[in-house]
């Protein structure tokens, strides 16, 4: 397999556990302010990637280099995840999933300024066809719902994480140093960790850790282990070895990876209306995955392939 062909299997696995953490992250976004849950969920997910990371690539002498690097990706994803639950507070979920899809055009954008990327008139008409079938699922192929979609406070405050996370792809890229992709999500979880732990200092020495239920703290353990250490790893891989816009593409997959988990934990059976969308969400990736020339130009690929 390519190293292009690895950074889409890896973002296929990506949109899956990010789809979970929407089904399990419902069930504690009003319970733990979202700052104080973030910072506990990056540190357990540190916790995690240390042995890990020594067990496997271990360190790199110099990986500590410009340590100013991972302070910014870390603030850039804590930046994405506060207004994520804190948008969640007043939005709808299909409205919030609304403001999500604009996330793979901005990469687009954002890898065009920092790296110079390209994006190809097919990688642009499959980002489009991705976008209509991600907003048909959201809506469940009602049209009357699409054009009922109003743009409230919620979505404003989440549209200012999209834009952080729509930055922090080409940027994984551009700081990028050699390190292995666990060695810089371990870098940037502590400094996301030190960021959000700074700023919710009150609010974390206040919750009732001890006294969560049982279902708070499973979904917590879900946010730090998959849609956190896992998932950053994923992607840092991935945006190491393919374009900011094919990377972030596979967020059109999001929802309807969540009606999957909808359906397998809670039993919710999906519209047969929005079919139509799955199979453009599917026809929007088999155009990303045919090779380009262009892509050949600009790939790093680590030495780690």
């Amino acid at each position: 397999m390519s190293p292009a062909m690895r950074g889409h299997a890896a973002m296929l696995l990506f949109s899956t556990l990010v789809a979970g953490s929407f089904s399990f992250g419902s069930t504690i976004a009003n319970e733990i302010p979202p700052a104080a849950l973030n910072a506990v969920r990056f540190a357990i997910a540190a916790a995690l990637l240390l042995p890990v990371a020594l067990l496997t690539t271990g360190f790199p002498k110099g990986w500590m280099a410009a340590p100013w690097r991972y302070v910014l990706i870390g603030g850039l994803f804590a930046c994405y995840f506060v207004t994520m639950l804190s948008g969640l507070k007043t939005a709808q979920p299909v409205s919030a999933a609304s403001v999500f899809t604009l996330v793979p055009f901005m990469a687009a954008g954002f890898g065009w300024l920092l790296l110079r990327q390209v994006t190809t008139p097919r990688m642009a008409l499959a980002l489009w066809i991705g976008a209509v079938g991600a907003l048909w699922v959201i809506f469940r192929g009602d049209i009357y719902a699409a054009l009922g979609f109003e743009i409230g406070v919620g979505e404003r405050i989440f549209f200012i994480g999209c834009i952080a996370h729509g930055i922090y792809t080409p940027m994984v890229r551009k700081l990028n140093r050699g390190e292995p992709p666990i060695v810089f999500s371990f870098g940037m979880l502590l400094a996301g960790m030190t960021w959000l732990a700074v700023y919710a200092w009150s609010d974390l020495i206040t919750v009732p850790w001890t006294s969560l239920g049982s279902d708070i703290w499973i979904g917590l353990l879900y946010l730090s282990v998959c849609a956190s250490a896992i998932s950053f790893v994923l992607l840092q891989y991935a945006t190491l070895r393919l374009p900011s816009a094919k990377v972030m593409a596979y967020t059109y997959l999001v929802p309807t990876w969540v009606i999957v988990w909808e359906l397998a934990r809670n039993g919710v059976n999906p519209n047969a209306s929005i079919l139509g969308g799955v199979v453009l969400s599917v026809t929007a990736l088999l155009l990303l995955l045919k090779d380009e020339s262009i892509e050949g130009k600009s790939q790093i690929v680590s030495p780690n392939d």
